[in-house]
């Protein structure tokens, strides 16, 4: 028997090959996949290949699979990048940001393909993107969800095409859990108590709250006003007289602060909890512009610890940031190689962080990366 082998690049280590003299229709197959139209094939488009031929030939099918299984690809597989496509939310704030360029710098430093795609914070557009991702049969695929609730039909579809998903930052709420492999990020539930607990040290447990919530439907909208509620429960005198999303975005934690401080309940605020900082900074901007004191007239505690807030902190306009660690590119993709040999992982990683208050601001600043 002749054996003519030639060795192509392709995802997920799947060897293509031209074989000669075998079994008739294995050979035909396999003269087939070894075609420059298969250049770029992917593992599912080879496995539906062979089950086709399984259904007409069995035994082809078996000495196809055996053949594949006996080469030897090592040194293949050490040249072959390993691909990810990556969907992240967008760019609405300085944590995002942050966020970002610590996942592009590490898929840079560990040599992978990342291929990366930005949601501009809509849900249809990162659906279509992680649908492009298993078009392309990427070998996995990890996104920072826009909201909670609506991935489920394509993670199915991730599924059956063999690309294991990977979460980063926020969670969804799925009824299979074997849809992902894991879900790196910080505990929201436990970011929205600790504001609490710092809210109620600053009011000595009696306060008027304004609360600027993150974008509707968002894990870390619902999780940091579920943990927040949770604490100040306790306290019947810290009370929440106005509530309103700005989209976890400066510009619009701004609009809606001055929309607070025109409403009839305006003179009750005491205390301004923010989802993320961004939107803290921007209601900070809309009290001085009122002639309002930020930090003073009106406490502010929020969530992410960006350098921005230590510089309000340290100029005394705002009190409390809840430290949400963006940097996860290297945790992420620590869990993305492991999946990507088929090693397991755990279903939760949590990110650890700290409380900051102004007295540590000065301190803090210059060690601030993001």
């Amino acid at each position: 028997m002749n054996v003519h082998v030639k060795f192509l690049r392709l995802p997920n280590k799947i060897l293509i090959f031209s074989l000669k003299g075998v079994i008739p229709g294995t050979a035909i197959l396999l003269q087939a996949l070894s075609t420059d139209l298969f250049e770029k094939a992917t593992p599912q488009l080879t496995m539906k290949s062979l089950y086709s031929l399984a259904r007409g030939n069995p035994v082809s099918a078996l000495t196809t699979l055996a053949v594949l299984g006996l080469i030897n690809t090592s040194g293949f597989a050490a040249d072959k990048k390993l691909v990810v496509g990556f969907s992240q939310v967008g760019a609405e704030s300085g944590w995002r940001t942050a966020n970002t360029d610590s996942i592009k710098s590490e898929a840079a430093k560990r040599g992978i393909d990342l291929r990366f795609s930005d949601a501009q914070q809509k849900e249809e557009n990162q659906i279509k993107a992680i649908r492009s991702f298993i078009a392309q049969g990427v070998d996995v695929i990890a996104f920072s969800p826009v909201v909670e609730t609506g991935f489920e039909p394509v993670l199915q579809e991730a599924k059956k095409a063999g690309i294991p998903v990977v979460l980063s930052d926020r969670a969804v709420k799925v009824s299979d859990p074997s849809l992902y492999k894991c879900f790196l990020g910080s505990d929201f539930i436990e970011e929205g108590k600790r504001a609490g607990n710092e809210a109620i040290k600053l009011t000595d447990g009696k306060a008027g709250i304004a609360e600027l919530v993150g974008t509707v439907g968002s894990a870390p909208a619902i999780d940091r006003a579920k943990g927040f509620r949770e604490v100040i429960a306790d306290h019947p005198d810290m009370k929440i007289i106005l509530s309103q999303s700005g989209d976890f975005t400066r510009a619009k934690g701004k609009e809606v602060m001055e929309a607070f401080l025109k409403s009839p309940e305006a003179k009750q605020i005491t205390l301004l909890f923010a989802h993320n900082d961004d939107m803290a900074l921007g209601a900070i901007q809309a009290m001085e512009e009122a002639g309002i004191k930020p930090g003073q007239d009106i406490k502010i505690v929020s969530i992410d610890g960006v350098r921005g807030a230590f510089e309000a902190m340290k100029d005394g306009k705002l009190n409390v940031t809840v430290e949400c660690n963006p940097l996860l590119g290297p945790q992420l993709f620590d869990i993305i190689e492991k999946v990507s040999k088929g090693e397991s992982v755990p279903a939760r990683v949590v990110t650890q962080e700290g409380v900051y208050e102004q007295a540590q601001a000065a301190e803090e600043l210059p060690k601030r990366q993001y």
